[in-house]
């Protein structure tokens, strides 16, 4: 183990050179976190200064010139010193902005609430990490009655993950209304994204398709973590068929799967950020303790809010390090008209 001293002793001995060694660690740090151009201004700052500081006027013949160069040279230091950090804040409001913007588009494209789909009841929230993320989720009503459910995570973040985002949802959207066959659509996704030459631009995905009255699904899980089938004996199932995340690859092999949701039983989809989710000791969820908590009795509304217990309490006052999709199903044992209980809707958006 390193100790704070051992490192103290490491600096070479003699106040100057430990004070010459000191002020190479600062300039190399602050130098690396700037861009190549900048880091020229920053070194002739720092030389500028240097002459102020010690005198060299020997390079500039003073006897003819009634000027003080010391106080020159300090403040063409300080002109540039300034004139770097201005461009540092302007950098700073322009990163901000941009997360704005990525954000407003991410929450314009998650939907503003579930359909009410007769015999289910559904509870669905997002929730931000600090940085955006590429989280995404949807409900589409089909033609015939089906509904498509769709939870992917684009990579990146910031702009580049919203833009990601917002050409998987219209890439999407137009597969399902050509065919909205699972296997299909991950097949078309796939070519799209692959498509725009980025090998970084990939995103996992969870698409089914659910036959409300049967509880028949057919579903793709490409690279996304496996959503869990609570059965109404408290059995808990994974719905694998995984393959690799879409744009990596220019084919994909999209197999179709299927599962029956029948009446009690409970499906919960998620984003890898919850079970991921890290305390201060870099201790994450894990997939277990998912399991654990949907073996509990209750309804999709009641496991939806003890998952999101379950993070605030892991994660403590720790900021969340990707975003948090949360979206659970229940097919209920007699189908209920009326609204949906357990949409929180986008008043849950946080």
């Amino acid at each position: 183990m390193i100790t704070r001293e051992q490192d103290l002793s490491a600096e070479p001995r003699g106040w100057l050179r430990r004070g010459l060694f000191r002020a190479k660690v600062l300039f190399l740090g602050l130098s690396y976190k700037l861009t190549p151009a900048r880091r020229v201004l920053f070194a002739a700052a720092i030389v500028a200064a240097i002459f102020g500081l010690f005198k060299f006027n020997a390079v500039i013949d003073t006897t003819r010139v009634n000027i003080d160069f010391s106080s020159l040279w300090l403040l063409v230091s300080v002109v540039l010193l300034v004139f770097l950090l201005a461009l540092e804040l302007v950098d700073r409001v322009l990163v901000r902005d941009e997360l704005e913007v990525a954000r407003q588009l991410q929450r314009d494209l998650l939907p503003a609430a579930a359909p009410d789909i007769p015999g289910y009841a559904v509870a669905h929230s997002y929730r931000t990490a600090n940085e955006v993320g590429g989280d995404y989720y949807d409900f589409l009503p089909l033609a015939d009655g089906r509904v498509a459910l769709v939870i992917g995570d684009a990579s990146g973040h910031g702009m580049a993950a919203g833009l990601l985002m917002a050409i998987a949802n219209a890439a999407l959207k137009l597969a399902v209304e050509v065919d909205p066959a699972p296997a299909r659509v991950a097949t078309l996704l796939n070519r799209v994204l692959f498509r725009t030459g980025d090998r970084r631009a990939f995103m996992s995905l969870f698409y089914g398709v659910l036959e409300p009255a049967s509880g028949r699904l057919a579903f793709v899980c490409a690279g996304h973590p496996f959503p869990l089938l609570r059965t109404a004996a408290g059995e808990i199932r994974e719905l694998g068929s995984g393959s690799y995340p879409l744009g990596i690859r220019p084919e994909v092999d999209a197999r179709s799967s299927e599962v029956t949701i029948s009446p009690g039983d409970l499906l919960a989809l998620y984003s890898d950020g919850l079970p991921e989710a890290a305390n201060a000791a870099g201790e994450a969820i894990g997939y277990d303790a998912l399991r654990a908590l949907l073996q509990e009795p209750g309804g999709p509304q009641e496991i939806h809010d003890r998952l999101r217990r379950a993070l605030d309490t892991h994660v403590g006052g720790e900021p969340l390090r990707d975003d948090v999709t949360t979206v659970v199903i229940a097919r209920l044992a007699v189908a209920a008209p009326g609204a949906n209980p357990g949409t929180p809707g986008r008043d849950a958006l946080r």
